[in-house]
């Protein structure tokens, strides 16, 4: 991860600060000149003293690791699972025609809908949020792997037949490789996803431990605003890294395809 970040600090574009400054300049000049409600709207300083104290206080890396641990074994749940399933669709006709019309039915319903019943059933501890987040990484797993298989060229496949491929040589040779790309953008988009659930389970399943969502809860409830700027800005810079580090994986492992 501190590869990643270096990574990202050579690539940075200055020019990229230019809208921000902007922003947090026109901001502190409104809070000077009193143009906005300062028990509402505090200064950028203020905000940055917040985040200070936050950066301090002994329970802000157990949250954000408390954060990071969900939003990793949902997604590696969710993804494994969106994974075998595109390809078992993708491969299979008669399971395609069984199951894909429930899966596209049940895909309109929206994933914060199913909370009601899941805290229900698995209360409000790690296990209920984790479920939430690995069904939110396993729908766009699932559609682009199965896509991904589907679309695999004809030529290919004959080409595997004429060869005789073995089980074992069809899946490592032909179908992982052939649909390597749509995997590795569902995935990328399963962990855009699965981050953004973390956030809304520990906001909408706040009654057990700790996280990122519990740290912008704490400011909603201490009237803190600066409090729940900093937390959005942590999250948003979380999901940052995490993007910049999926990017880079899919770049590495697509290298032999000259992506």
């Amino acid at each position: 991860m501190i590869a990643a970040v270096k990574s990202a600090a050579r690539r940075f574009d200055p020019r990229a600060l230019a809208l921000p400054l902007a922003f947090l300049a026109v901001w502190e000049i409104a809070y000077l000149r009193a143009w906005v409600d300062p028990r509402l709207i505090p200064s950028p300083s203020g905000v940055v003293q917040t985040a200070w104290n936050s950066l301090a206080d002994e329970a802000f890396f157990p949250g954000l690791w408390a954060s990071l641990y969900r939003d990793l074994a949902g997604f590696a749940i969710g993804g494994l699972l969106g994974v075998a399933s595109g390809v078992a669709l993708g491969l299979s006709r008669r399971l395609d025609a069984a199951f894909n019309p429930t899966l596209n039915a049940l895909k309109q319903i929206s994933l914060f809908a199913w909370l009601p019943l899941i805290s229900t059933w698995f209360g409000y501890d790690d296990g209920a949020k984790i479920l939430f987040i690995a069904a939110s990484a396993f729908y766009p797993v699932a559609v682009n792997t199965f896509e991904g298989v589907r679309g695999i060229p004809k030529t290919h496949i004959e080409v595997a037949r004429v060869f005789r491929f073995s089980k074992a040589q069809w899946v490592f040779r032909l179908l992982l490789p052939a649909a390597a790309p749509k995997i590795l953008v569902g995935l990328q988009l399963g962990l855009v996803f699965a981050w953004l659930a973390t956030i809304g389970s520990e906001f909408l399943l706040a009654n057990w431990g700790s996280g990122l969502g519990n740290l912008i809860i704490h400011g909603r409830e201490a009237l803190d605003v600066g409090l729940v700027i900093w937390g959005l800005v942590v999250v948003g810079l979380v999901g940052s890294l995490l993007d910049h580090l999926a990017q880079r994986a899919e770049n590495r492992l697509l290298r032999w395809r000259g992506a």
